[in-house]
């Protein structure tokens, strides 16, 4: 086991600057403010991060898979296989344009995620797709269609008795339409602001931990 990682608050000396701020893994003490380049101090005693020791034993009697269906960005895929590690995610399809854990720049967003889960690559989502409701997998697509129903609607029910397979798309053009069209749900997330949709890894996070904690329970 990795000993726990400690933390310190250091302030700049310099009245006109002030600038608070964490020691972190790669360097532990600091003497000269990064901003202003003045003197600065510890304050305070150190500390450590609850994140760190946080950790719970899941019931999950049902599989969650996810597909990401043509992506663009290696950040993106890297991120959600990082919140997929955190959500317990079985599987990851990379399909079609998705950049793989192959990729030279994948570990930076993923924090090596990519060595802690299942995952594997296909050039077509849709045979995907349909192979994986013969298998009697639910496949949940996160898109914004006329018929798509809001993930935190009390309308929508969540499965609990069979695996799911969570589809999301290209951060342009979206899910393929025939993909869609195999869909047992359609569901989005509402926006409340201006904009009209989120970061994929952002909506592909929300979405994961609506349907992991509607099929498990904590410990």
């Amino acid at each position: 086991m990795k000993p726990t990682p400690y933390f310190q608050i250091f302030e700049c000396q310099n009245p006109q600057c002030r600038l608070r701020f964490p020691s972190n893994l790669s360097i532990e003490v600091f003497q000269f403010c990064p901003s202003c380049k003045q003197e600065v101090q510890p304050v305070g005693k150190p500390y450590t991060n609850l994140k760190q020791l946080i950790r719970h034993h899941i019931h999950a009697p049902y599989q969650l898979k996810v597909l990401l269906d043509n992506l663009r960005s290696t950040h993106n895929v890297g991120s959600i296989f990082r919140t997929a590690n955190c959500a317990a995610v079985n599987h990851i399809y990379c399909c079609g344009t998705t950049p793989t854990p192959n990729h030279s720049k994948f570990s930076k967003s993923s924090l090596t995620a990519d060595e802690t889960i299942s995952w594997s690559y296909d050039p077509n989502s849709l045979d995907i797709v349909q192979i994986q409701k013969q298998e009697g997998c639910k496949i949940v697509s996160v898109e914004i269609t006329e018929n798509a129903t809001p993930i935190f609607s009390k309308n929508l029910k969540k499965v609990r008795n069979s695996s799911i397979l969570l589809v999301v798309g290209n951060e342009i053009s979206g899910i393929d339409p025939m993909i869609l069209d195999e869909s047992d749900s359609i569901v989005y997330i509402p926006m409340l602001g201006t904009k009209n949709s989120l970061n994929v890894s952002i909506a592909a996070a929300i979405a994961l931990y609506s349907f992991r904690f509607s099929l498990v329970s904590l410990d």
